[in-house]
């Protein structure tokens, strides 16, 4: 069963974004059964990451911050009952996501229908936490916040604690006390972990965290079920040098949800932040959801490590990935190295203009076996659409460089 009324709003949306907001086919529906509801998991890195502590408060404490209603009047278009932001800043007591959600998400913007979330969570993150040691190597330990050098010894890079934070919106109840997350689970501990060789000192080593944000573990109730949403932010693949540290750390970073989801011999060696170990327990229904930062075809990878879930045997791929056609014109009239990819841009999620890497296929909503599949779609509107204002094009970003995803999933 869906929430009233959002059927035939998804559907009046679609005449304005096209297949970015395609809804479910009849067929699909039927399939679904009359005892299952439709539920919509996203996720957006929003970039509502401010460069100063304080400063997301300050814009969200008033209605009218321009790109912060932009990420709301998306998130209204797309209305998803369950929803990952990704690059929102952490505010401990959860002020900024309440301030969001009361201010722009409760109201609707530019003719789009307000959309309310009872349920919500959030948690610290390792950004821009001071890891006490001198990670890279430069500028000895830098432990005063506010600089470039300090967010490169940080556990995770932000120049304050919590910079590019997560957020969790949901319609549905949060089984918060089962929350698990990963935030302090040390590189090290992984067996068989591509850590750099010799690049980081054995100080470095002790203390580094896998997770450069952090990875939830969100139980989220639909009806009588539970769904879990294993929500995460890997670090990008890039800006590192040969040695290829943030490639690698994306690369483990994911593979703790491949490993997670793996079985009990698999995730036998991990341990949350309350020192809890193992994984997910076999035949558990998840959502993966996030900016993963890797596209599996193209970009700056290691090892193709997206592939490590869209190939997981736990998982059910829908038949076509979430598509959109303002990707494919954007790659044709941005070209440069678009035109190089090997990845449909119909599945691109990011837009990062002509220059390297171009636009990519980083942002991911992964369901799992056990879940029937709806429909599924990227908010990416081509430029004859009146929506295209909330997505700009090559410089111009109005709102974010990276495209909300979504998945429609049937859940008892």
């Amino acid at each position: 069963m869906t929430h009233p009324g959002s059927l035939s709003r998804r559907t009046a949306l679609a005449s304005l974004a096209g297949a970015a907001l395609a809804t479910a086919t009849a067929g699909q529906a039927a399939a679904a059964g009359r005892h299952r509801r439709t539920v919509r998991f996203a996720t957006f890195n929003a970039s509502l990451n401010r460069a100063t502590e304080g400063a997301l408060v300050a814009d969200l404490s008033t209605p009218d911050d321009e790109q912060a209603r932009n990420v709301a009047e998306t998130i209204q278009r797309v209305d998803p009952d369950v929803l990952l932001v990704n690059e929102f800043d952490y505010v401990a007591g959860g002020l900024a996501l309440r301030l969001f959600h009361d201010n722009y998400l409760a109201v609707g913007q530019r003719g789009a229908a307000p959309v309310r979330y009872r349920h919500r969570f959030t948690a610290p993150v390792s950004t821009g936490v001071p890891s006490g040691v001198d990670l890279d190597g430069r500028n000895g330990v830098v432990t005063t916040p506010g600089s470039d050098a300090y967010a490169q010894d940080a556990f995770g890079y932000g120049w304050f604690p919590g910079q590019y934070g997560m957020a969790v919106y949901s319609k549905y109840p949060i089984d918060t006390r089962a929350v698990r997350t990963f935030q302090r689970f040390l590189w090290k501990d992984m067996p068989g972990h591509v850590m750099p060789p010799g690049y980081y000192s054995a100080e470095a080593t002790a203390v580094l965290r896998l997770s450069s944000k952090s990875h939830w573990d969100v139980p989220v109730r639909v009806g009588h079920d539970t769904v879990h949403f294993l929500v995460s932010h890997p670090t990008p693949p890039t800006f590192d040098g040969p040695e290829d540290r943030n490639g690698r750390r994306n690369h483990d970073e994911i593979r703790l949800w491949a490993d997670y989801i793996g079985g009990p011999r698999r995730s036998a060696y991990l341990y949350d932040d309350r020192g809890v170990r193992g994984g997910l327990r076999p035949g558990a229904r998840f959502v993966i959801a996030g900016d993963l930062n890797a596209d599996p075809h193209d970009g700056d990878s290691y090892d193709h490590a997206v592939r490590q879930l869209l190939d997981h045997p736990a998982v059910r791929p829908p038949a076509t990935p979430p598509a959109s056609a303002g990707g494919v014109e954007a790659a044709r009239l941005q070209g440069g190295a678009n035109a190089a990819h090997v990845g449909d841009p119909a599945y691109d999620t990011s837009d990062f203009n002509d220059t390297a890497p171009g636009n990519l296929r980083v942002d991911h909503v992964i369901p799992s076996r056990g879940l029937g599949l709806g429909a599924n779609g990227v908010f990416w509107p081509t430029s004859d659409d009146p929506l295209h204002r909330l997505v700009g094009g090559g410089a111009s970003q109005p709102t974010s460089d990276h495209r909300l995803v979504w998945q429609d999933v049937h859940v008892r």
